[in-house]
């Protein structure tokens, strides 16, 4: 998630005990009929749907990419492993033959080994990506089966040196196998496993016969989750493609808003001069939760940071999208120094982890109800202890 997100060690003995501890609750209700049934219930859309996630809500940005390389099978099946309420799998862009995969950007050449095979050294291109100049390799110009020959590497090597050590590990999924991997782990959990996909450059892909929405909702309804209250949870940061999502599926929907002077580019190509301040106007939200759910903000729509990087005090978002009806998932919310507000880092370790429990409390006393978080098992620590507090 987040492409134009301005907030971009290895755990000690209490992690590593919180992760053990979820490996073996997952186990130990893997036999648990009863729950089995009741996700089977909310798969098509029987269940409670949002109203079944816990306030405030852990989204697993990417998977645990705080731990493995993002979008891939492994960082998702940390997440779970770590407790995550819903995992962020994935952010989807197309193949040139119609498939679609979980990746960051249609751009792959920092996602994966691609720059390692000669044989796709010709399809390295420049292409104007949302308006601006992109250089690399793109899904778009790879079938699926060519695709399938790369593997996954760590995208911010400098900040998660550790991450490295799962270079290659993984394949790039598709959408489908991650429905049909959702699956599998309500099964073995014996409780609904949630998901929260992200259409990529929408306007961009249809541009290109490749349009995003329609190729969703038919794996979506294929699988029978294209309910009110299924387990997947769809976002974009164009208005219009979640618009098309309302008509499309019944399932959640929730609008991902940038910095206040961006402007989405589907408004941009329309000719709309609405930057993402006015979406977020008393009007503005209002017209969204005419087609949408919740919003998922960049932190700073939530607390803006003054020059210094520090937090100031909050803003009325909180309080205004709750009045117009919809939830607030933020995003992103890293351990790691260079992505924390400047009063919780702690030297200059870009690698070393900062007082996040101190940036969680702060952002949830805002009454948020859930964030994006790179460290699914210190989200759900910090939330534990805010509200037991």
């Amino acid at each position: 998630m987040a492409t134009r997100e301005s907030n971009e060690r290895t755990g000690g003995t209490g992690r590593r005990a919180l992760l053990g501890a979820a490996v073996l609750g997952a186990s130990g209700t893997a036999l648990g009929l009863s729950g089995t049934a009741r996700a089977a219930d909310a798969r098509r859309g029987g269940g409670r749907g949002l109203k079944s996630l816990p306030v405030p809500t852990i989204v697993g940005h990417r998977g645990a990419s705080g731990y493995r390389p993002e979008h891939t099978l492994g960082a998702y099946q940390l997440a779970l492993d770590m407790g995550a309420d819903i995992v962020e799998a994935g952010d989807l862009v197309p193949t040139r033959d119609g498939h679609i995969v979980c990746r960051h950007e249609p751009e792959i050449g920092g996602t994966t080994d691609v720059a390692d095979h000669p044989e796709f050294a010709g399809r390295r291109t420049t292409k104007t990506l949302d308006g601006a100049a992109v250089t690399g390799w793109f899904t778009e110009d790879f079938t699926l089966a060519e695709l399938k020959r790369l593997r996954a590497v760590e995208r911010i090597p400098a900040n998660r040196p550790h991450n490295t050590l799962y270079d290659g590990r993984w394949e790039i999924p598709t959408f489908e196998e991650v429905l049909r991997w959702q699956d599998e782990q309500t099964r073995k959990r014996g409780k609904q496993v949630w998901i929260y996909p992200e259409t990529k450059h929408p306007t961009y892909f249809r541009d290109l016969g490749l349009g995003l929405e329609e190729r969703v909702a038919k794996l979506l309804r294929k699988y029978g989750k294209d309910g009110r209250n299924a387990p997947v949870i769809l976002q974009s940061f164009e208005p219009t493609s979640i618009q098309r999502f309302s008509r499309l599926v019944d399932n959640p929907l929730v609008v991902l808003l940038s910095s206040a002077n961006s402007r989405p580019w589907d408004l941009v190509e329309a000719g709309d001069p609405r930057t993402v301040a006015d979406l977020i106007t008393p009007e503005g939200l209002k017209e969204i939760a005419s087609y949408a759910q919740g919003i998922g903000p960049t932190l700073d729509l939530v607390i803006p940071r003054d020059a210094s990087g520090r937090l100031t005090e909050p803003t009325g978002l909180v309080r205004d999208a709750h009045r117009a009806g919809l939830i607030l998932h933020p995003y992103t919310l890293r351990n790691e120094n260079p992505f924390l507000p400047a009063e919780f880092r702690k030297g200059t370790d870009p690698d070393a982890y900062g007082d996040v429990f101190g940036a969680y409390r702060a952002y949830f006393a805002t009454g948020i109800d859930g964030v994006f978080t790179d460290h699914p098992d210190t989200g759900l620590l910090a939330r534990e202890d805010f509200v037991n507090a």
